[in-house]
C-alpha cells in the first residue's frame, strides 16, 4: 500500500465490526463506508475516525473520497449492496477488494464487479486479513 492509503471498510455484521476494531488496535488507518444516517451513527459509535457516506441509487453521486483508498474489506450482509459498494469502490483504488461472506452466493457475482479475493467464512477473527502491507511502519 502506499504511505497514506486508507483501508476501506463496509462493516454492517458483527464480523465486520470485530474487523475494524482490530485495525483500530493497531492503528492502522481505515474509513467505514456506510448508505444510510443510522449506519453513519452505528459506526461512529464504534470508534471509527472517517466513515465515507455514499448514496448508492445514485451512480453519479460516487465521488472519489479525498482519502486515498488501498484495500477494501466488504462485509456481506446483503448481497445488493455488497455487489454495489463493489462496484463503488473498484473505481476508487486498483489494490485488491474482498468480499467476506457467510453465504453460498457465487463468488463469480463479485468477480465481474472487480472483487479480487472472496472468502467463504463463518469465522470469529479475521485477524489473517491483516497483512504486512497494512502496519503502518514507524
Amino acid at each position: 500500500m502506499g504511505d497514506r492509503d486508507i483501508v476501506l471498510v463496509s462493516a454492517p455484521n458483527v464480523a465486520g465490526e470485530r474487523f475494524m476494531k482490530m485495525l483500530k488496535h493497531k492503528r492502522i488507518p481505515f474509513a467505514a463506508i456506510v448508505n444510510n444516517a443510522s449506519e453513519y451513527e452505528r459506526i461512529m459509535a464504534l470508534g471509527a475516525e472517517r466513515v465515507i457516506v455514499v448514496n448508492t441509487t445514485k451512480e453519479d453521486s460516487w465521488m472519489i473520497p479525498e482519502v486515498p483508498v488501498g484495500k477494501v474489506y466488504l462485509f456481506e450482509k446483503s448481497l445488493t449492496l455488497c455487489c454495489r459498494y463493489a462496484q463503488i469502490c473498484r473505481s476508487w483504488t486498483s489494490k485488491p477488494i474482498y468480499v467476506v461472506t457467510g453465504s453460498h452466493n457465487p463468488r463469480h457475482v463479485y468477480k465481474g464487479l472487480g472483487v479480487n479475493y472472496v472468502i467463504h467464512s463463518n469465522a470469529r477473527d479475521y485477524a489473517f486479513l491483516i497483512t504486512d502491507d497494512l502496519i503502518v511502519k514507524s
